[in-house]
Parts: structure tokens; sequence; C-alpha cells
């Protein structure tokens, strides 16, 4: 045991070395100063790792060993040949032969380690996962294993740290990460599919701690959970009277039918017909209906998918009817069931009424068979001809109508329509007959149709197109208003010259000029002759009268308003005695002297009320003449009605 003991390192030498250790001194060897390295990956080493020592008469080469391109010999220096890259090769070797004239003398490793480096980043193995998850999933449960949301890095030795980021509102109310390092979903909450139906997530991973850490790479990927609805609520009678989502408050029906009559149409209920949703709107399973109970007779039935309730047979007396009615789920698994009531009541039997007693349409001339009369006071809405049971509305499905004395028109329902091409313009009238067909009462309206020439203009939708009514042009405009134009030219025009003609005289007056001399014996032209006169008779004159005095030249008087028709102007005074049968009362017309004031009229007083009024000539009194008028021996020698200016040429005028 000793003496092996004692040969163990030469032959260990000589194994290492392939030649016996007494060889040493008299042999040389190849030889490096190390064997060993350490390189970071993806670095570029442009340095020898290496000089070989290479004796005399030999010769070194890269062995079959050595790792395919990763080195090369240049004299006898080692290089590497590549940027080593960690995730492809963590070791790479060299062997090193030496050789003699072809004989192997000595081989030697070089061994080069790659450090790894963070060089890459994680990677999902997908970029959307979109998964579906039921609604009654219980909280705590794991949504996603780890297995499917974990990425992958090329850097073997990273830890990778996950992040949940929420893209919905909310959304990470209900869902979380079990961990920092455990990428599995998980439930926090109960879900609600009409609250939320789907929510979406942006799943984060990175290969440091921390953000700020040098170097770092990220990564993300999207996650989408659609919520599926579960079978949790039953059907709901609608209208709900409340709802929270979970629990309705469903409705219960009222209606009323005839008795002795069979209604021909579904019963009109409050406040609706009878209508179930399943309350797992998400599932909307399809409803069944059928009545349970309180179907005395089999007065009702109810069509199983639609719900309508119609009547069997007629009630032959007032009663009341408490119908339960079941809706339930296609599936079988859910149902519900309200309550329908519906009263019996004795009917009279009235007519149907129209609320209109004339209807007004309108259609294009030349239309054809089966065009609909428009409503005149809706022309882009057909026009509708609607009776109405006083009694039960249920009814009103039971009215039918026609058109009793017009070929050119008939009843579709309650919409009038042509039976033939219209050709003649006009309005047309029409009798349509509504008739009960349950009560056979029946009632009348009138129809005015109105055949035009265009389509009446349809009525423009706010924020829709052009108007389409193109009856009248611009060019048509443009002519009608020149013709307008010029018909109201021409009424002006003859507006002046009658206002000329009539009252030019007062115009003249009224213009601050004086008119020009009258030729002397002209009559008084504000009055008309004998024969053309239409007066009211004159006021009777008064038994106080004094004399009248010459009236000076007034000054410029405002005109006198209007004096009502047929009445004669107020006398200022008598011209004589009030007793003196020779008397005279003078009045001031309301034409103008030429020489300035106004002319004057006189009248006898022994000429009663009911005398005609005649203008004589035109007065020219001076102050003189005046005076000796009102004097009292006028009277003398002269007869009744005469005074001392009657003769021809006088400057007053007398009647």
């Amino acid at each position: 045991m000793g003496s092996w003991a004692l040969l163990w390192p030469p032959l260990l030498l000589t194994g290492l070395l392939g030649r016996p250790p007494g060889a040493v001194a008299q042999v040389q060897y190849c030889s490096v100063n190390k064997s060993i390295f350490e390189v970071e990956e993806n670095t570029n080493v442009t340095e020898p790792l290496v000089d070989i020592h290479v004796p005399e008469g030999q010769e070194v080469t890269l062995g079959p060993l050595s790792t395919p391109f990763a080195f090369r010999i240049q004299g006898n220096q080692l290089f590497l040949n590549v940027s080593p890259d960690y995730e492809e090769n963590s070791l790479l070797e060299a062997q090193l032969l030496c050789q003699s004239r072809g004989t192997l003398v000595t081989q030697l490793r070089v061994l080069v380690s790659v450090l790894d480096v963070n060089d890459n980043a994680p990677e999902f193995p997908f970029t959307t996962k979109e998964i579906r998850v039921e609604e009654d999933t219980k909280v705590n449960s794991t949504v996603i294993p780890e297995t499917e949301l974990q990425a992958e890095d090329k850097d073997k030795d990273d830890i990778l740290f996950y992040t949940l980021q929420e893209v919905t509102a909310g959304a990470s109310d209900y869902f979380s990460l079990v961990g920092v390092n455990h990428p599995a979903l998980r439930l926090d909450r109960p879900l609600d599919f009409y609250e939320r139906p789907n929510m979406a997530f942006r799943l984060l991973v990175r290969d440091t701690p921390e953000e700020n850490v040098e170097p770092s790479h990220t990564a993300t990927a999207t996650l989408v959970l659609n919520v599926v609805p579960a079978d949790l609520r039953p059907p709901w009678f609608l209208p709900c009277t409340f709802s929270d989502g979970y629990v309705c408050i469903q409705a219960q029906y009222h209606g009323a039918v005839p008795t002795g009559h069979t209604l021909p149409s579904p019963l009109v209920l409050r406040p609706g017909p009878i209508y179930a949703e399943d309350g797992d709107r998400g599932i909307n399973q399809a409803i069944i209906y059928s009545i349970f109970s309180g179907n005395v007779n089999g007065t009702f039935v109810i069509h199983p998918d639609s719900g309508n309730l119609t009547m069997a047979r007629s009630v032959p007396r007032a009663m009341t009817f408490l119908l339960l009615v079941k809706g339930q789920q296609a599936d079988l698994a859910r149902y519900s069931v309200t309550q329908v009531t519906v009263e019996a009541v004795a009917a009279d039997g009235s007519p149907p009424r129209f609320p209109q007693s004339l209807y007004r349409g309108t259609v294009a001339l030349g239309a054809g068979a089966g065009v609909v009369v428009k409503d005149a006071a809706a022309p882009s809405q057909p026009l509708r001809v609607q009776a109405q049971d006083p009694e039960f509305s249920d009814l009103n499905s039971a009215i039918t109508y026609r058109i009793t004395n017009h070929s050119h028109f008939r009843m579709e329902g309650e919409v009038v329509l042509t039976t033939t091409t219209l050709t003649q313009a006009g309005a047309f009238y029409a009798e349509v007959e509504a008739k009960n067909t349950v009560t056979s009462g029946t009632a009348t309206t009138v129809i005015e149709i109105q055949v035009s020439e265009q389509e009446p203009p349809s009525t423009a939708m706010p924020g829709g197109g052009p108007s389409e009514d193109k009856r009248f042009s611009v060019v048509d405009m443009a002519a009608l208003g020149g013709v307008l134009g010029a018909l109201l030219l021409l009424a002006l025009l003859g507006l002046t010259v009658l206002v000329h003609k009539h009252y030019g005289s007062r115009l003249k007056c009224c213009s601050g000029k004086a008119p020009e001399p009258q030729p002397s014996g002209c009559d008084n032209q504000a009055f008309l002759p004998d024969d053309e006169a239409n007066w009211a008779p004159a006021p009777s004159p008064t038994s106080d009268a004094k004399p009248a005095e010459a009236p000076p030249t007034p000054a410029e008087p405002a005109p006198p308003g209007p004096a009502p028709p047929g009445s004669a102007p107020e006398a200022p005074a008598a011209a004589g005695a009030g007793g003196s049968p020779a008397a005279v009362r003078s009045i001031l017309t309301k034409e103008r002297r030429p020489e300035g004031g106004y002319k004057a009229v006189w009248f006898g007083e022994d000429i009663g009320a009911e005398a005609d009024v005649v203008v004589l000539n035109t007065p020219t009194l001076d102050v003189d003449g005046a005076s000796d008028s009102g004097s009292g021996d006028e009277g003398e020698g002269a007869g009744p009605g005469r005074g001392p200016h009657d003769e021809p040429g006088g400057d007053d005028s007398y009647i």
C-alpha cells in the first residue's frame, strides 16, 4: 500500500504531460500561463486571451474538441473569435495540440466561462388573452392559473415581477394577482353581468424589482374577461314597479270586457299587455305563458308565446275573473306567477263615435290606384280615420270602415287609398262608415280630399336634407314680386288722383298760400246743386237770436273737424230782431273768401227746419254792408223773406 502511494505523483505527472518524469529535462513542452477565463456575454474581445509558449521545432493547433468557430490561433497567441452569448453557450473550450514532426507532444485546454448579462426582455406567450368567467364564480377562486399567464425570459437567472393594471374603470375591485412573482388571476368579489359584463386589464412583467434599475426590460399583454350570465333570476312580468337588477316587484294586470259579447281581438289591459322576460337578460330564455287558475268556464285563452289574452266565449252576466298567469322559461328551469283581474261589465251597445265630423286629406293629381291619402294638416303622414267605442276601448279593434258614396277611394283599415288614377283636380267628399262588428253599431263622418296639382310638401326632419318642395322656382317668385309691385304703384297713383280731386282746395288752404281769386257770381263749390243735394233737415232758428254783426276778417282758424252727416253748420247770431218776420240769420261756411275770411249764408227766421239749404251766390260783404244789415230799418217796405240786399248783384246770399 505504501509503495503504491509513492508511485501516484510520478504516474499523475506522466498522464498530464504525456512523458515520464525523467524525460522533462530532455524534452520541452507547450505551455500557457493561464487556462481559465471569464468573459461577459455580448463582449467583443479583440486582445489575445493568452500567449502560448511553443518550443522550437514544434507547432500548436486547435484540436477537434474545441468549441466550433469560437477561437483562432495567430502566431503563438490564442484569440476569442466570437462575441459570446450566455443563452447559446455558457462555457467555451479551446483544445491546444502541440506537435513535433506530426507527433503529438503536448495537449492543453483553455476554458472561457461566459457570464450572463440581463440583455433580453421577458415575453408573454400571448398578446391578448380573452376568457369567459361564469357570473356565479365563487370569490377567491383562481380564474386563470399561473402557468397560463407566465412570461418567459431567456436570461435564465432573471426573476420576473408582475403587475396587473386595470383598463376598465373599477375592474381592479373584482380581480387581482395572487402574488407579484405568481401571476395567477384571482376573483375578489361577486360578479354582476348587468353591472359589468366585461372587463379588461393590462398585465405588465419586469425583469427587475424596480423600474429605475439598469438594465431593465418589460413586456405587456392584455387580458379580457367576459362575464357569462348565470341562471340566477326567474322571469319577470313587466313593467316592474321596482327593480334593483336582482329583484323585480312585477306587474299585475287589469281589464274589462262587455257582457254578452265576445271580443274578437286580444284584451286591452292596464298597465299594458301581459309580457314577461327572463330575469337573466344575458341568458334571455324564451317565456311560455299559461293560465294557472281562475279561468271560470274556460272563458279566456292565453297565447303561449305572445301572452295575448283573448275571449273564448262571452260572459252572460257581470262578474270578476281573477286569473293567475304563469310565465315559465323554455328550459323549464324557473318560472313566476302574476294576477290578471278581468271585470265583465254590462254594455249598453252604444254605437262608435268619430272624434271629428270632418277629416281633410290631400293627394297628388295623377296618383294611381293604391296611393295613400295624406293628412292635410301633416302632409308627411297618412290620413287616419278612427272611430272609438264610447264604453269599451277593447271594442275599437272590432270596428271596420268603408266608404259608402265614392268609387275613387276605399278604406284599408283606418287609412284611405285611391282605387283609380285621379285625372281631375279639385275637392272630393267621401262618407266613411264605421261599424262595430260586435255590437253592430254604426257611425259616419266625412272626408274632404283635395286633389292638387303638386304632391304636398313633406315636413323636413331636423338635421335632414333640403326641402323637397319645389312648386315655385326663383324665377316664378321674381315675376310674382314684379307684378305685385306694379299693382301697388298703380293703386298709389289712383289714390293720389282721388285725393287731389276731392280735397285739392283744402290742401291749397292748408298749404299757407291764398287761393287764386274766383270769378264773381260763382256758386259755392262746397255745396251741391238742388238736384244733387242730399242733406238732412236744418235745425229751426232760436227765438233769442241776436243781430249779427258784420263778420270781421278772422285769423286763420284751425280746420274744423268733420261734422255728422247731414248736419248743418251752426249760425253765429240772428240778423235782426227775433220777432221781426224780416229777421235773418247768417252762418259762416267752410269756403274761404279770396280777399280773406269765410263766406256767409243768410237764413230768414220764417224758414222752417225742414227747408232745404240752397246757395244763391257768393257773398262779398264789406264792413258797411254788414252794419246796415243789422239795423232795424231794413225791414220797412220789404216783403217777408226779403231784405235790403236782395236785388241782383247784392253782396249777400239769401235763403
